[in-house]
């Protein structure tokens, strides 16, 4: 089975969502939890997301890729800034029980000078705060392309903060191919020597979904703009490499590429096409 879905705005709920995802034919999708660009959530509703939890069985669904905001940044040097980070994953991850193997998903953050080593043990201190072993969502360190002061630019940055994590079963990494391909991993023409360095530093066992997106830029830009799907460097070809390989097999894949619905449904269609995997 192939997971394929897009990354889809919950502004009018929920089980909305999900029925769009169905609509463009998609059978796993992406959420922000929260405003991405500010802190604030939305009221909760638990009669949307029990409606959601229905759809989700009829429609045989693979598990859903919540999204942190953007703001969330567990290794600030503004020790605020870390808390807030702390109070929005612990209110996250208690909403997300209303959805049950839910993986949750987050920028490791930017250490904002103060050096990588220092930023790696603040994203661990929270980690060690909020996760508890009873919870089922397992939260995801995205790989980062690398600009700036990003922490998870390499995959011996994200073994580093998972060497620190007390709770390690609800830990785990979400790949990005626009922000691998940027960052130096060449996911287009040796994806398989990508997943030998993953399984060397990290373990593959620790990969449990994947962003899939087209880099508007050469291969170790350190920039992080996406493309449309066989539009950018990566190529279709590339991106059909990732879906179709083995080691793949049952992760969500999440479209995040310059799209509407519309366009999600056309990129859903042609990868499904491509990989010829129901």
């Amino acid at each position: 089975m192939l997971y394929l879905g897009a990354h889809l705005s919950v502004s009018k709920g929920m089980y909305a969502a999900g029925r769009q995802a169905v609509d463009i034919g998609a059978n796993t999708f992406a959420f922000f939890t929260r405003n991405p660009r500010g802190a604030g959530a939305k009221a909760l509703d638990t009669e949307d997301y029990a409606r959601l939890r229905e759809l989700l069985q009829e429609h045989r669904f693979g598990p859903l890729v919540a999204h942190a905001p953007y703001t969330m940044n567990p290794c600030s040097a503004n020790p605020q800034l870390r808390e807030l980070a702390t109070t929005m994953l612990a209110e996250d991850l208690e909403r997300l029980e209303l959805l049950p193997g839910t993986f949750y998903n987050f920028h490791p953050g930017s250490h904002t000078g103060q050096g990588a080593e220092a930023g790696i043990a603040f994203i661990a201190e929270m980690l060690n705060r909020v996760l508890k072993p009873e919870q089922s969502t397992v939260v995801l360190l995205e790989t980062m392309a690398g600009k700036g002061s990003e922490i998870g630019r390499s995959f011996e940055e994200l073994r580093a903060i998972i060497d620190r994590v007390e709770v390690k079963d609800r830990i785990g990494v979400c790949f990005d191919s626009c922000h691998l391909f940027d960052g130096g991993y060449d996911v287009a023409k040796d994806f398989d020597g990508v997943l030998r360095e993953f399984d060397r530093v990290v373990g593959l066992d620790k990969l449990r979904a994947m962003h899939i997106n087209d880099s508007m830029n050469p291969f170790g830009s350190h920039k992080d703009r996406h493309a449309r799907i066989g539009e950018g460097s990566i190529g279709l070809e590339g991106i059909v490499g990732i879906l179709s390989h083995p080691v793949m097999k049952g992760i969500p894949f999440v479209l995040e590429t310059p799209n509407e619905p519309e366009g999600y449904g056309e990129e859903i269609a042609l990868l499904r096409g491509q990989c010829g995997i129901g």
